[in-house]
């Protein structure tokens, strides 16, 4: 387990449905707190960096109750792209938020994504989001369709 919790952390990310920001910790704690454990040594510097990517200059310090679904999920996208993984899990990424909202957050994530020079993994249900992949695999009933 602890080969497997080390490749998630140095080489994949993840950013859910439902965020997973911790409650207790701001906007830059959230994005920190990975790097540090990490061992990196401009954590906060980083986070600060990455939260200006995604607009979020000017939230730092606020909690996730504080921030609206949109700004949650920038903080996720934050925090996941930070570390510069080569590889991001999408689980749902935009499922939460309203229309223009995810569309906004999709345009930020598909761009960081390619800054990055990451692959991604996504998985949703808008047939709209689907469509701007390179590759789409379809599922039913658990089983690949197309």
């Amino acid at each position: 387990e602890d080969g497997r919790a080390r490749l998630r952390r140095g080489r994949a990310a993840l950013v859910f449905q439902s965020f997973h920001l911790l409650p207790n910790m701001t906007a830059e704690e959230n994005v920190s707190t990975p790097l540090e454990i990490d061992g990196a040594r401009d954590a906060m510097a980083t986070a600060r960096d990455w939260l200006g990517r995604v607009g979020l200059s000017g939230r730092l310090t606020h909690y996730p109750h504080q921030l609206s679904g949109g700004e949650q999920q920038r903080v996720a996208l934050a925090r996941a792209l930070a570390a510069r993984p080569a590889l991001l899990f999408a689980d749902e990424p935009t499922g939460n938020l309203d229309g223009a909202t995810a569309t906004s957050v999709a345009d930020l994530m598909f761009n960081l994504v390619t800054e990055v020079g990451a692959a991604m993994v996504m998985v949703t249900h808008d047939p709209v989001l689907a469509t701007r992949a390179d590759r789409i695999v379809r599922m039913a009933d658990g089983r690949i369709v197309s």
